[in-house]
């Protein structure tokens, strides 16, 4: 009777160890705009977690909910919800490595592919999500990587990137500009 119980959560470990365990290879800046079914930038207008499935499926999920500033690839519409699996519900919170946080207020570009199909949606994890945040020194916004670096070269992304100064970062428009050429550059290579 016990092997019965035991065997659910068995399971259930070694699917979380195999999730926080998840290694990814940083995709380039190509590989992110041609991987993504949608590129946005928008601010994060609701986060709320909540318990789904039933028994040894039974886990939580964060959906975030952005208010859109502007489509780049693809059409999110003006509200568009990502789901990722963790969170806190109450006093008990599902974590899983390297997955992105996100709170109210937050400005960020991403790069969506599979919502709703994978646990988190973003074209490599972490690597999707670019936040803007203003530059204490400058006063101007910048754009940070998912480590909270700021972004400098996109060509350097995937490769060796190099620690840069927030007055070395690029702008979000700077970014969107860059987004821009690599659809315009893809789309030119299709056409041929």
């Amino acid at each position: 009777m016990k092997i019965k119980y035991l065997l659910p959560l068995a399971l259930i470990a070694i699917s979380f160890t195999y999730i926080t365990a998840t290694t990814v290879i940083p995709p380039t800046f190509e590989q992110l705009v041609q991987q993504a079914e949608l590129i946005f930038q928008g601010t994060v207008t609701d986060v709320r977690s909540v318990w789904e499935g039933e028994g040894a499926q039974r886990h939580i999920n964060t959906y975030v909910t952005f208010q859109i500033g502007e489509n780049m690839k693809g059409n999110a519409g003006s509200s568009y919800t990502i789901r990722i699996l963790g969170g806190t519900v109450g006093d008990e919170t599902m974590e899983v490595t390297d997955t992105p946080k996100f709170k109210m207020g937050d400005r960020d570009i991403l790069f969506v592919e599979h919502n709703n199909d994978q646990f988190v949606p973003l074209v490599g994890i972490n690597n999707g999500r670019f936040h803007v945040q203003r530059d204490g020194q400058t006063g101007r916004d910048i754009v940070v990587n998912g480590e909270g670096e700021p972004v400098r070269d996109v060509t350097k992304f995937g490769r060796e990137e190099e620690s840069v100064s927030a007055a070395e970062a690029i702008s979000p428009d700077q970014f969107k500009s860059a987004i821009q050429k690599q659809l315009t550059d893809q789309a030119d290579r299709s056409a041929q």
